[in-house]
C-alpha cells in the first residue's frame, strides 16, 4: 500500500489501484501508524490538485527495509529450491 500511495502521490489512486475501499487502506495506515508509533504519511492541502498524501522519511525508510528484505527472502527461497530440487530437475531433463 505504501509503494502504491508513494507512486501515486493519493489514497484514493492508490485505493482504486488496489482494488481497496479508501477507508479500508486508511484503517490499515492508521492501524499501523498505531503500533509503531510513528506516523506513515502526510496528507497535502490545497493546492491546484486538491491534496494528496507523501510517504514520511519514516515510511520511506520502512518501505526500503521491506524491499531488501523481500529481495533477501527471494533469493534464500531460490537457493532452497535449488538445493533441494534442482539436482531433480536437471536430472530428468
Amino acid at each position: 500500500m505504501l509503494e502504491t500511495i508513494q507512486r501515486l502521490g493519493s489514497i484514493q489512486a492508490a485505493a482504486k489501484e488496489l482494488k481497496m475501499s479508501y477507508r479500508a487502506i486508511w484503517g490499515r495506515i492508521k492501524a499501523t501508524e498505531d503500533r509503531l508509533g510513528e506516523q506513515l504519511l502526510v496528507r497535502n492541502i490545497g493546492g491546484s490538485s486538491g491534496g494528496g498524501s507523501e510517504l514520511t522519511l519514516f515510511a520511506q525508510m520502512l518501505t526500503e527495509q521491506f524491499r531488501q528484505l523481500h529481495k533477501c527472502v527471494e533469493y534464500q527461497s531460490d537457493e532452497l529450491f535449488d538445493k533441494s530440487f534442482g539436482t531433480q530437475l536437471r536430472l530428468s531433463e
